[in-house]
């Protein structure tokens, strides 16, 4: 096993999801801990003035950004199942996509990576059909942009098979199930809220690969980021805590993705 003195991981957070009615996140102060933003497109979450504010501030802090597609369910907060025809799931994922470079572009900025959000994201672990729409769209908007998605799951499978560079994602407040796969939002304690909790599960997860699963288990993770979710109660003192403990270790907190610029 590596020394501490090798190991490096990035951090990543949701974020471009507040419109003023419904503000779910501290955006400001997240990007101050992260090193990569997964910024979303509009339809699950924010508005366009307000994702353009988000990208300018990780432009200007060297935040490498990500878009953050998802179903078109901005009343679930593209946390919902839903089934969306394969051409019109792959349109809705190339417009997303296309947005955010298009506002990113106009700040200066340059989207790295894709990651799916919600819904779509949980589907795809899964769901080999909806993934290879995800990853054609990918790959029909810009095929150099690094996929990052679930460790283990079937959608980084078919991204690296379809020649994207991938990068694979763990969560740091989120419960998993003994199969790798996330305990549902809607099970008890599916969501962690303990600031020293997390860092050390974060540290365990970085210097061991293993994290342990909601029946006591320990799974093995390979990742190389990890994810703070912007809307979860308390994430900053998570995130905070986390690089704090991940930092006092000798561990390179750096971004999996090329630079913004």
């Amino acid at each position: 096993m590596s020394t501490n003195s090798e190991l490096r991981i990035d951090l990543n957070s949701d974020l471009g999801e507040n419109v003023p009615d419904r503000v779910v996140s501290d955006d400001a102060a997240m990007l101050g801990l992260v090193t990569s933003a997964n910024v979303s497109c509009g339809s699950h979450a924010g508005n366009p003035e307000g994702i353009r504010s988000t990208v300018d501030a990780a432009t200007k802090g060297g935040v490498v950004i990500g878009a953050h597609p998802g179903y078109d369910d901005y009343e679930g907060f593209g946390r919902r199942a839903l089934d969306v025809p394969a051409a019109t799931l792959q349109a809705q994922v190339e417009y997303q996509i296309g947005a955010l470079i298009g506002l990113t572009t106009a700040v200066g900025g340059t989207v790295s990576y894709v990651k799916p959000h919600g819904g779509l994201y949980n589907a795809i672990v899964h769901d080999e059909a909806q993934a290879k729409v995800v990853v054609d769209a990918v790959k029909a908007i810009d095929d150099s942009l690094v996929f990052l998605g679930l460790a283990g799951s079937v959608a980084n499978r078919v991204a690296a098979e379809a020649g994207l560079t991938v990068a694979a994602e763990a969560f740091a407040d989120r419960s998993y199930n003994p199969d790798g796969s996330l305990v549902s939002r809607s099970e008890p304690n599916a969501v962690l809220h303990d600031p020293e909790a997390v860092a050390a599960r974060v540290l365990r997860l970085v210097q061991t690969g293993q994290v342990e699963a909601i029946d006591g288990s320990l799974v093995n993770v390979d990742a190389h980021s990890i994810c703070f979710h912007g809307d979860s109660q308390g994430s900053i003192d998570m995130a905070r805590a986390a690089r704090d403990l991940l930092e006092s270790e000798g561990v390179t907190i750096a971004a999996f993705a090329g630079a913004s610029r």
